[in-house]
């Protein structure tokens, strides 16, 4: 089988593999869609965190079950999609019913190979079904989820300002979910072109530009003086992390979605007068998958909204480069094998 593999950053390469064998406790699937994330981005760029090269790319996929172990009620020729945080299910975190920051956790594409391919085996216990939903909304389930768990861990309540910092496809996310929690959502990002989406297409009615000389005081006329209960940062900015501290209400939560490398920096003081809640939000669990594939059938989230951009298998080592350019407008690159 064909597979494409980064084998250094900047750089991508087709190969050929043995086509995977069914194991004990596993399923395959043949690969139909192959969504584009930051995380692919990133590995490419060369800036991604707990990365090794070379790999195979690749972790929001659909496909077709062709054959599969231990996995009831799932058949043979159905479209599925799966959760990619492969984890070891006895550590303190898998005990705790967190699988997804598993303390030996195996995200496919970032951990391990991913699925650059054209058939992959995965854990059966990762399988989800596809509900109808086409291959190209099952690609999308597991960024969405990704937003969905960051919106759950917020705990947002029904009116509250939320601001999002980053319009990315994940950001994007988080802000349809906050909106469906009943959030009133503010988006902040630098790009004026991701902003007018956000209130075009996403119904966001709040647009901040981060580069605009007076942020904290456009957020707190819109927010009549309070400044928002929940700031949701999905941009893995260093700056963008830290500046996020000074838009936080007395009493909010800050969820960091995005990663960086580096350390955060705050003022204690600001943040303990505001008795202030710091949490991270890693990945998604199968309650987010479930709520994700739930709101795309009630129709609360479109999910071919965020596909702008569709090529083959074969286009990818050449297209990918012009992914990363902004002038390019991608929300989601969407590759069909």
């Amino acid at each position: 089988m064909r597979t494409l593999v980064c084998t250094t950053p900047g750089k991508f390469d087709y190969q050929t593999a043995e086509e995977p064998e069914l194991q004990p406790g596993h399923a395959l699937i043949k690969i139909k869609k192959i969504g584009i994330c930051g995380t692919d981005l990133h590995a490419y760029e060369g800036t991604q965190p707990f990365f090794n090269y070379p790999r195979i790319l690749g972790h929001e996929l659909s496909g077709e079950l062709i054959e599969a172990d231990q996995a009831p009620g799932f058949e043979k020729g159905e479209r599925v999609t799966f959760i990619p945080y492969f984890y070891c299910g006895t550590c303190i975190a898998c005990r705790s019913g967190k699988p997804n920051c598993c303390t030996d956790i195996k995200v496919a594409g970032v951990h391990i190979d991913g699925g650059m391919v054209e058939y992959v085996s995965v854990p059966s216990y990762a399988l989800v079904h596809g509900e109808g939903l086409s291959y190209d909304e099952l690609a999308l389930v597991e960024p969405l989820a990704i937003g969905a768990h960051g919106v759950r861990r917020a705990a947002i309540q029904a009116g509250e300002f939320v601001l999002v910092v980053g319009a990315g496809p994940i950001g994007l996310g988080i802000m349809e979910f906050a909106r469906i929690a009943g959030a009133q959502v503010i988006a902040l990002d630098i790009n004026e072109d991701r902003l007018a989406f956000c209130r075009q297409n996403l119904g966001v009615n709040f647009t901040v530009n981060a580069l605009s000389a007076d942020v904290q005081s456009q957020i707190r006329d819109i927010t009549n003086g309070d400044m928002p209960t929940v700031v949701i940062d999905a941009t893995g900015s260093l700056k963008a992390i830290n500046n996020g501290f000074e838009y936080m209400a007395h009493g909010a939560r800050y969820v960091l979605v995005g990663l960086q490398k580096g350390e955060i920096a705050f003022s204690h003081p600001e943040f303990h007068k505001r008795e202030a809640t710091l949490m991270s939000s890693r990945n998604a669990t199968r309650e987010d998958f479930e709520h994700v594939i739930d709101s795309m059938k009630k129709g609360l989230v479109n999910p071919k909204t965020y596909i702008t951009h569709q090529v083959n298998f074969d286009e990818v080592k050449d297209e990918f480069p012009n992914w990363l350019n902004p002038a390019n407008g991608v929300i989601k690159a969407m590759v069909s094998l």
